[in-house]
C-alpha cells in the first residue's frame, strides 16, 4: 500500500469549545507549547510523507489563511467556507476537486499527541482499501492525557469497530485524524 500523499485538515470550525482563546482567531491558531494547532497536524502529516493538503477555512479566514501562507510545506490549497460552515462530510464533499482520486488522511486540527512509536506510520501500515472504507487513529482511554470523555468505540480481533452507541463507556478514544477514499 503506497502512503496517502494528500491531506484535508478540517480548519473551518467555530472554536466554540475553547473560548475566550477563540475570541480573535480561529482554533487553528490557538498555541499548544508555543505552536498554532494547525501547525502541529500539518508537521505531522508532512513527516508521514503528505506533500499536498486542503485547508477549509470559515471563523477568521482571513487570519488562518496568512498564517498557511507563510509555510513552505506541504503545499497548501483552501477550501473556503466562508458562506456557511459544512460540518466534516460537506467539508470533504466541497474540497473533493481540489483532493483527486487516490486515498487521502482526513485530519482534525484539534488533537495533539505525543508518539509512543510512529501512529501515522501503524495507520498507513493498517490501511487497506480493499476490505475498509476507512482506518481511523484511535487511542486506548487510559493512556489518553486530557481525554476525559467515555471513548467512541470498541476493537474487535479482527479489526473490526464498533461505535460506543448506549453503552457507558469504550476502551478507544478517536485521535482526529483517518484515511479514506475520497469518492467514500
Amino acid at each position: 500500500m503506497t502512503a496517502p500523499t494528500t491531506a484535508m485538515v478540517l480548519a473551518a470550525g467555530l472554536g466554540t469549545r475553547m473560548r475566550p482563546l477563540t475570541d480573535d482567531r480561529p482554533k487553528a491558531l490557538v498555541e499548544v507549547g508555543g505552536k498554532a494547532l494547525i501547525d502541529h497536524v500539518l508537521d505531522r502529516l508532512v513527516e508521514a510523507g503528505v506533500t499536498d493538503t486542503v485547508v477549509n477555512v470559515h471563523w477568521f479566514a482571513d487570519r488562518l489563511e496568512s498564517h498557511l501562507a507563510a509555510r513552505t510545506r506541504p503545499t497548501i490549497r483552501i477550501s473556503d467556507e466562508r458562506a456557511g460552515l459544512l460540518e466534516t462530510g460537506g467539508g470533504l464533499k466541497k474540497a473533493r476537486p481540489l483532493l483527486g482520486d487516490a486515498p487521502v488522511f482526513v485530519a482534525n486540527i484539534d488533537s495533539v499527541w505525543i508518539d509512543r512509536g510512529d501512529a501515522l506510520g501503524d495507520l498507513i501500515r493498517l490501511w487497506d482499501p480493499e476490505r475498509m472504507d476507512a482506518a481511523l487513529l484511535l487511542a486506548r482511554r487510559e493512556g489518553s492525557i486530557g481525554f476525559e470523555g467515555d471513548g467512541d468505540f470498541f476493537l474487535a480481533d479482527d479489526g473490526a469497530l464498533t461505535f460506543r452507541g448506549e453503552a457507558a463507556s469504550a476502551p478507544y478514544a478517536y485521535m482526529g485524524v483517518h484515511i479514506t477514499r475520497p469518492d467514500y
